[in-house]
């Protein structure tokens, strides 16, 4: 391998196009990112266009390929990782997408997916899939578009038509509808996917209605699966797998019993389990890690629906702080929240309460009540929900967790970090480079390619910023999970008793 060369990374979000240059020690060379609009027709419907997906994310490769001085010659690889779950179909013939992707955010087939609940499919789903009926999923976004689009139902049956998750479509333009393919964790999303056999399951295409010809063939996450064209040319695509999947291994949780958290928006935590899948029975989803040769590995997730939105909201609603960055210097001028908890349940509780009629609580005020104590509960509030969501995740697996590493935004906040080590009673651990979506992906592409031999040399340049450790006794922490607990059963289908 030349000393000139690198692997270019492509991460395709909820809100923005990013591209990084890697090199063989993991650094970045180069970054560049273009947001794009989010589209809302109606109250609860999110879209994106698919043509601006791909405009930017194409824009930002050459961008940081240009900022690093390098061309795609000097690139070994490229690995993509992406938004999950969210939706695009288009013409086989055409390339052209007949509806808007729509995104995992999206709620418009809220309905349908509570009438497969109704109707007694929810069991087959989770055993086959590992997910719970939701229009968080894939397949009802594709029903929908078969259903509403005019003409697509038509096209579909006829052959005419592909679907894909963000990665599909990327590919697909990139090697200029040559190749239709997804990889194992992306297609583990799609609630169309059997998670056990490997396969794309009949009895789900029949259930949603999509015909077996629109889907992508599924390749291993780390594994050359295509070859680029136009703009970008005779690359190998060797990396693929979905942002919270790529940020596991991109952690270096490559072991059972290894976990890791994101906090952005929301917060995602991911348990590795090994080579078996393992059904929940506390409300969490069963997901492929990853596909590495013949080999998957499984792990169990948790999603929070509100982690860093909740001090977005103490800025731009309460406007009680100017700047996201000042929930930390506020919170750490009181010593405790002093009574007060605040459950950040804005949009509902996720894992693994999965309540969506639950709503944001604080409770415990009084007159001696502060914004700085609001500003600690509401801290407070993100670290206790990752504390459910580990609790759920140990009753599942029977796996000790020794560390929880973590990235994201607010994992920059030490408070909020030391609090989480204190709720959760084990050491927390904030990497070096929080950039772990990004080397996930990296890592997985050149992986395929030799640019590292095998996990273990990747492993060893993984570095550690800071660890957390717990600050707090065994009884000091059950009594802040047992006032976190009532709190929550406040929150609690608020909605359905108004």
């Amino acid at each position: 391998m030349a000393e000139s060369q690198y692997i270019l990374a492509l991460d395709q979000g909820t809100t923005s196009s990013r591209a990084m240059v890697i090199d063989v020690r993991g650094n970045m060379l180069s970054l560049a990112q273009r947001p794009f609009p989010q589209v809302f027709p109606k109250p609860g419907w999110v879209e994106h266009c698919p043509v601006e997906i791909w405009s930017t994310q194409s824009g930002v490769a050459m961008e940081a390929l240009t900022a690093a001085d390098l061309t795609e010659r000097d690139i070994v690889a490229i690995g993509i990782t992406n938004q999950r779950e969210t939706a695009v179909v288009w013409n086989r013939e055409t390339g052209e997408p007949v509806y808007n992707a729509i995104v995992w955010q999206d709620r418009r087939t809220a309905e349908f997916c509570d009438a497969l609940r109704s109707d007694g499919h929810a069991a087959t789903i989770q055993a086959k899939t590992g997910l719970l009926p939701d229009a968080y999923f894939s397949a009802s976004k594709v029903h929908w578009i078969l259903k509403n689009v005019e003409g697509a139902r038509t096209l579909a049956d006829a052959g005419k038509l592909a679907f894909g998750t963000v990665d599909s479509w990327l590919i697909w333009k990139l090697t200029q509808g040559a190749t239709h393919v997804t990889d194992a964790t992306n297609a583990s999303r799609t609630m169309l996917y059997n998670i056990h056999t490997g396969e794309w399951d009949e009895e789900l295409l029949e259930i949603f209605g999509v015909p077996r010809s629109m889907l992508p063939e599924v390749v291993a996450s780390s594994g050359r699966c295509a070859v680029t064209s136009g703009i970008l040319s005779g690359i190998p695509i060797a990396g693929i797998a979905g942002d919270q999947q790529a940020a596991l291994f991109g952690q270096m949780c490559v072991q059972p019993g290894m976990a890791k958290c994101t906090f952005g928006t929301g917060a995602f935590m991911l348990l590795h389990t090994g080579e078996t899948p393992m059904k929940s029975k506390n409300q969490l989803l069963t997901t492929i890690a990853w596909k590495i040769g013949d080999t998957v590995e499984y792990a169990l997730e948790g999603s929070m629906l509100m982690a860093g939105a909740v001090v977005q909201w103490l800025r731009d609603e309460l406007q009680i702080i100017r700047t996201s960055a000042e929930v930390e210097e506020l919170a750490a001028s009181v010593d405790s929240s002093n009574g007060v908890v605040l459950v950040p349940a804005f949009a509902g509780l996720g894992a693994p309460h999965w309540d969506q009629y639950a709503r944001g609580a604080i409770v415990g005020l009084t007159r001696g009540t502060t914004r700085a104590h609001i500003a600690r509960a509401a801290l407070e509030g993100v670290a206790l929900q990752v504390k459910d969501v580990l609790e759920a995740m140990q009753a599942d697996s029977g796996l000790p967790l020794a560390q929880l590493r973590v990235d994201g935004g607010a994992s920059a906040n030490n408070l909020l970090m030391q609090i989480q080590a204190d709720v959760l009673g084990i050491d927390v651990v904030r990497p070096k480079n929080a950039e772990s979506t990004v080397l996930g992906a990296a890592y997985l592409a050149g992986l395929a390619v030799g640019y590292w031999p095998n996990k273990e040399a990747i492993a060893s340049q993984w570095q550690v910023d800071r660890v957390f450790r717990p600050a707090i006794d065994a009884q000091a922490r059950a009594g802040v999970l047992k006032t976190w607990r009532r709190a929550l059963e406040r929150a609690k289908d608020w909605e359905q008793g108004a």
